[in-house]
């Protein structure tokens, strides 16, 4: 059985979401990030990194949310969540959400985490300011790309879009309107309404 560590809400969010989706194996653990179970030694056992999401496997530990999602998607191939028999639509999967994790994330980041940049209380405020800018920014980058069909890759529902629909959600705590993004606020809702998905938020709402 897989075994993910996830904490609510956050971009583990996505992996949840994809595991759910594959009908896999799995179990879902909570790291409580707000009390700094992340730090204890036990989760960095698992994970040395002090970072969630964490998937163990029978191989070993797998971390950061792309390697995992890939993960989820080649080995449970009949989901269908990749399109792993062409090389040039898998990249164009993993070009989407490296750039949710390279960019959109720590764009994100740099509101929540600022002290991982900055010691310096004005430079910490600063960047914290800009974040729903920036954010914006990169969300009407996404906006434009997206086509018309319902998923980010088109008529196929992918690995994209729960990783998408984690940042959407994130975009009203930060003061960001996701209708001024009609494809991507059309996207969230379409995603609130999958089984799987309303399955995932259940459960780490409790």
């Amino acid at each position: 059985m897989l075994k993910l560590f996830y904490y609510r809400g956050s971009c583990s969010l996505a992996s949840h979401i994809a595991l759910e989706e594959a009908e896999a194996d799995y179990e879902a653990v909570p790291v409580d990030l707000a009390s700094g179970e992340q730090t204890k030694p036990a989760y960095l056992a698992i994970n040395p990194k002090g970072r969630i999401p964490a998937l163990v496997t029978d191989r070993g530990v797998l971390t950061e949310s792309l390697a995992i999602l890939a993960f989820v998607a080649q080995t449970h191939p009949a989901a269908s969540l990749a399109p792993l028999d062409d090389p040039y639509a898998f990249a164009q999967v993993q070009a989407f959400n490296t750039y949710l994790a390279s960019t959109v994330h720590v764009a994100y980041a740099h509101g929540r985490r600022a002290g991982r940049w900055a010691d310096d209380p004005a430079a910490i405020t600063e960047m914290k300011r800009k974040v729903p800018e920036t954010m914006a920014a990169c969300f009407a980058r996404i906006e434009a790309d997206l086509p018309d069909g319902p998923w980010v890759m088109g008529e196929a529902y992918t690995i994209c879009d729960p990783y998408l629909f984690t940042f959407s959600g994130w975009l009203a705590g930060i003061g960001v309107e996701i209708a001024q993004f009609p494809k991507v606020f059309g996207h969230f809702q379409r995603m609130n309404d999958r089984p799987a998905v309303r399955v995932v938020l259940a459960a780490e709402a409790t």
